[in-house]
């Protein structure tokens, strides 16, 4: 369902960048080419087929080069790499200023004059290259959203993340060939399209701002994994009330970028957009004061407290919260070991949470179904739960660190013992993924489950881990 729901994401995405300033005018270029075909006589739907399929084949291409250089291993790892996503924050405020209108992004102009020529032939192989003409004199403002798809899909949770590139650049590039594919079979469709104007680049300045908006998810993503903790909550949703703002007052006319018109009259639609932006700097202000955004969990880092949890096991205090304490309130553990320690001494059943410090689904959980009230009583007052971030990239101790078989590498992190940990004895490495066992590791439920919003279905599950448990031998 996530490749499902990726795919349809970047085919909204390609819809709106149809009407991006640099793709919409080549629709008039599109529709007479295939004008001057039809009054040839010709059958417009072969050819308006194979134009449409090169669309697809040529971005498709894009994606799947990206799996042959990174491929599945790779892209998952990366996706947690401090490294790797500070490289991606700065990828995107590339691309974001280059929406904006700060820079422009082309692509060397003889590669455009070269691709041009081949596409004035006849036959599949001269609409190939036609395609390939839209792909690259369209570049100033695909590449970023490109850019944007390449870099934010790698980072999905999932054994199946290698296709991620590619279905994200088929759901794109489906929704722009389809839409040419209209204007290649039926010419007549130009006279419903609407004039070119200011609205073009205002679409495009406004999806740069929100490319800017999600660069900060990758830089909160290495933050919160190596605990350098140098952007809060707070300022990270400060920063995103600052964007917005910006974004309204650019749309209203106030704030223009370098390709910005001068507005002499704002429409409806423009009206409706500002006050959305407005509304939405509200929205994010009651969030800045503490209160949870709930729709935005899973893109805004965690409440994070300074402060040193204690539990006494048994003789001794240990800490067990080092850096975060749990949602809502939850007394639970970080370490593994000491969680199952506590979960004997109390005779209580353990909820293992795999989880992840940039995993959006798992905050999105925490959210949502932890915070039902039902959910949160059985978690608080039934369980022993463990959150074992599989991200974290504090190091083990010397002594502590191993060569792991089953994923081809060395042990040297907390993140990489809890991922060991979990793709030893359950074969998985997505997150989230909730086990509910016993101190003495006896799986009570199987399989365990990961992403499952439906509170009553996952109060359910919790239910039956309870019976099993309780269960007389």
């Amino acid at each position: 369902m996530s490749l499902l729901v990726l795919f349809f994401e970047c085919f909204v995405l390609g819809c709106i960048a149809f009407t991006l300033p640099c793709i919409f005018p080549l629709a008039p270029l599109t529709i007479s080419h295939f004008t001057q075909r039809s009054e040839k006589g010709e059958s417009l739907l072969p050819s308006a087929l194979a134009y449409a399929l090169s669309i697809v084949l040529i971005y498709v291409g894009v994606g799947l080069v990206v799996t042959l250089m990174f491929g599945a291993g790779a892209l998952n790892e990366l996706a947690s790499d401090g490294i790797f996503n500070v490289f991606l924050f700065f990828m995107l405020v590339f691309f974001g200023a280059a929406l904006l209108g700060l820079f422009d992004l082309n692509l060397p102009s003889r590669w455009v004059n070269r691709i041009a020529e081949k596409s004035h032939g006849k036959g599949v192989l001269s609409l190939f290259f036609m395609a390939a003409t839209l792909a690259v004199v369209s570049f100033s403002c695909t590449g970023p959203l490109i850019g944007g798809i390449l870099v934010t899909v790698g980072g999905v949770d999932s054994m199946q993340n290698y296709l991620t590139p590619i279905i994200g650049m088929l759901g794109f590039s489906t929704a722009l060939a389809g839409i040419f594919f209209i204007f290649a079979l039926f010419p007549k469709t130009l006279q419903h399209l609407p004039k070119s104007g200011a609205w073009l680049n205002s679409i495009k300045v406004s999806l740069g701002f929100i490319e800017l908006g999600l660069a900060f998810k990758f830089l909160s993503t290495a933050d919160l994994a190596y605990h350098w903790n140098i952007l809060s909550r707070e300022l990270f949703i400060g920063i995103w009330i600052l964007l917005s703002v910006l974004m309204g007052l650019n749309l209203w006319g106030k704030f223009r970028m370098p390709h910005d018109s001068v507005l002499v009259h704002i429409g409806r639609m423009r009206a409706g957009a500002v006050m959305l932006c407005f509304a939405f700097s509200l929205y994010l202000v009651n969030g800045f004061f503490g209160n949870p955004l709930h729709p935005l969990s899973g893109l805004l880092p965690p409440k994070i407290s300074v402060e040193l949890a204690q539990k006494t096991i048994g003789n001794a205090p240990r800490k067990y919260s080092e850096f975060f304490h749990m949602p809502h309130h939850i007394e639970g553990f970080f370490d593994y070991e000491e969680a199952k320690f506590y979960a004997k001494q109390v005779n209580k059943p353990m909820l293992l949470d795999f989880t992840g410090h940039g995993c959006v689904n798992c905050r999105k959980m925490e959210a949502e179904v932890w915070s039902d009230p039902a959910v949160l009583t059985v978690l608080k007052d039934n369980y022993v739960v463990v959150s074992l971030y599989t991200d974290d990239k504090t190091a083990l101790p010397e002594h502590e660190q191993f060569d792991s078989a089953i994923l081809k590498t060395r042990v040297t992190t907390i993140g990489k013992k809890f991922k060991h940990l979990q793709a030893s004895r359950f074969a998985s490495i997505s997150q989230p993924y909730y086990v509910l066992q016993s101190a003495d590791e006896k799986m009570l439920v199987t399989p365990p489950i990961g992403v499952e919003l439906d509170a009553q279905k996952y109060l359910a599950y919790l239910q039956q881990g309870l019976a099993s448990f309780n269960k007389p031998n």
